[in-house]
This record gives structure tokens, sequence and C-alpha cells, in this order.
């Protein structure tokens, strides 16, 4: 995955509302509810959630699915696995190299 590609997700990921989109998303039967579902289970207008499900939409952390009427959205789970994969890399990439110990004079 791409810096651009990590950079994309952790901003799409940088708002409480949208980690508790995630969240409600993820505990749904199959992964998947509608804008109404979620905005049952926050105290925000269906506009707000609207806008935050879109920021996640365009990142590729959920999908839509149209059904009859409404869409509902499923956790893209497999990019967000990509994600930890990428993020856990360039984290052991960042961290200090182990000092080595060096043997005391006697």
């Amino acid at each position: 995955m791409r810096d651009d590609d990590i950079a994309t997700l952790l901003r799409a990921l940088g708002h409480p509302v949208r980690l508790n989109i995630l969240r409600i998303l993820a505990t749904q039967q199959q992964g998947q509810c509608c804008c109404a579902d979620v905005t049952e289970s926050l105290p925000l207008a269906q506009s707000t959630v609207s806008q935050h499900i879109k920021v996640l939409l365009d990142a590729g952390l959920i999908t839509r699915q149209p059904r009859g009427t409404r869409n509902c959205y499923i956790v893209q789970h497999d990019r967000l696995a990509e994600l930890g994969a990428a993020y856990s890399g360039m984290l052991a990439g960042l961290t200090p190299a182990s000092p080595k110990l060096e043997a005391e004079p006697a």
C-alpha cells in the first residue's frame, strides 16, 4: 500500500463519528445496514451521518449496495486488514533498532 493510500485511510478514520459508524456497520447482521439504521444509533442529524458515510465510501472503507429505495453499507474488512498490515510495517520502520548490549570490561 502506498503512503498516499495510507494517509487517505487514516484521514477517513481520523474522526470519532466515522469510527463509530464503522463499529455500527461491523456489528450489524452480515455487516451491512442503511443510513437510517446508523442515524438511529447516533445523536446526529441524518445529513451529518450521510456526510461521514461519504468520507468512508470515498476512502474505500465501506461500499454501498442498493436495496430497493435505500442504500445499505458494508464494511470492507479486507481494506482495513491491508491498512493494518501497512501501518504496522510503517511503524516498524520508524522505530529505532535495538541497541546492542556490549559486554562490560572485566
